[in-house]
């Protein structure tokens, strides 16, 4: 397997280009990070002139990370008169002011003005100078551009294979080599406004389910609050599948209909046969351990709770008249209440033991002594005909 950016298989890019001096360079570490960074952005020849280690040198193979080849065909010389016989356009680089009446030129400058020589086959040199005091006055004297970079002037100097890879990369990126070398895998095609409506309403759906949208009068807001948010991103049909599995899973969950909450319908029903018939639709003081049993038996509708709860937030009949769910009074939890009109609303559930049933006629005669109007449906007429018991409700409610 390749290594991070190096791969074998693909072609090495030869084609004309400035050859690289290194003058007097103080370690073979920085030859070899140099020629790394020279073999990055298609600069292959390299000229030495006289290298304090000595030349050849381990280190240099060992910082080169696999740029051998262009240590290997690196040329020797013992001035930098000499390195630059051949060449008829020299580049300076340093970060020194040398006083000297000649271009200064940015590294983007620099690859500009010598591509057209190179195209005319010309030998164009790029000198670099040594790690602790760069080029000498006379050493840039022989150069026909000084270049320099735009570095904080506190701590101007540049670590030398620093310096090759950023004027490297100015010429890789002109020579017509210096595209980008991957790119964003295609996306999926954006989604419909079709598709993004029916994803909205569903998730919609869900969050009415388990009471989002609370307080009623800010629905509206909240609903274009939520679109905002999606259309922000701008989904793609991809996207908008996987958003509606990740609805499915946390609505409906692995072993089937969760409802928002852990049980299904009918297991929520039997939770409610339970606490009927021991008692424990009480509601339980703060020392108990089952104070949250309101907010567990929201979490967990049955199915004829369920619609007539959605019923009740989507019908206009009901708006504003504060109806809430599993909502305690007194000692008991009742299943639906609404206090500004005093009425509760309760579901009876079919087969009903007759623990459950004296329980609810006591409940009933409780609520009833402190003036509130006690309304009773049976479940399986909910589920049946939801619209004839809202009208029923609508009616009475008046």
């Amino acid at each position: 397997m390749p290594g991070a950016g190096t791969d074998k298989t693909k072609r090495w890019i030869e084609q004309p280009a400035p050859v690289v001096v290194l003058v007097e360079t103080q370690l073979g570490d920085n030859i070899g990070a140099a020629a790394r960074a020279m073999a990055n952005f298609g600069l292959s020849k390299l000229r030495l002139v006289k290298p304090l280690q000595g030349w050849p040198n381990e280190r240099a193979h060992v910082m080169a990370a696999g740029a051998d080849r262009i240590l290997e065909s690196a040329t020797l010389y013992d001035t930098l008169a000499d390195a630059i016989a051949d060449c008829s356009f020299v580049v300076a680089t340093t970060a020194r002011h040398h006083d000297q009446a000649k271009p200064v030129i940015s590294a983007e400058q620099a690859a500009v003005e010598a591509r057209p020589r190179i195209a005319a086959g010309e030998t164009v040199a790029l000198v670099f100078g040594r790690e602790r005091n760069g080029l000498e006055n006379h050493e840039v004297g022989q150069a026909d551009r000084i270049l320099t970079l735009p570095v904080n002037p506190a701590f101007a100097s540049l670590n030398l294979a620093q310096a090759v890879v950023i004027v490297g990369y100015e010429w890789f990126k002109g020579s017509g080599e210096g595209t980008m070398p991957f790119e964003t895998a295609e996306r999926s095609p954006p989604v419909s406004k079709q598709q993004l409506e029916a994803f909205f309403s569903g998730l919609e759906s869900e969050l009415e389910k388990v009471e989002f949208f609370r307080p009623p009068e800010k629905r509206g807001v909240m609903q274009v609050n939520l679109r905002n948010i999606f259309q922000r991103i701008a989904p793609t049909k991809q996207d908008i599948r996987t958003l509606h599995g990740v609805v499915t899973a946390l609505t409906q969950g692995r072993k089937g209909p969760a409802r928002g909450g852990t049980f299904d319908s009918e297991q929520a029903q039997t939770l409610r046969n339970l606490l009927a018939e021991h008692g424990a639709s009480r509601a339980p003081s703060e020392r108990t351990p089952l104070r949250g049993l309101p907010r567990l038996l929201r979490r967990n509708p049955t199915e004829a709770e369920r619609l007539l709860w959605h019923g009740l937030v989507n019908d206009r009949r009901f708006a504003g008249r504060g109806f809430k769910r599993q909502v305690p009074i007194g000692q008991y939890v009742c299943d639906y209440v609404s206090f500004p009109l005093k009425c509760v609303v309760d579901l009876i559930p079919a087969q009903e033991a007759e623990a459950a049933t004296q329980a609810r006629a006591v409940k009933r005669a409780w609520l009833t002594e402190r003036g509130y109007r006690m309304m009773e449906f049976a479940a399986a007429d909910v589920e049946k005909d939801v619209a004839a018991v809202l009208d029923t409700l609508a009616e009475a409610t008046e």
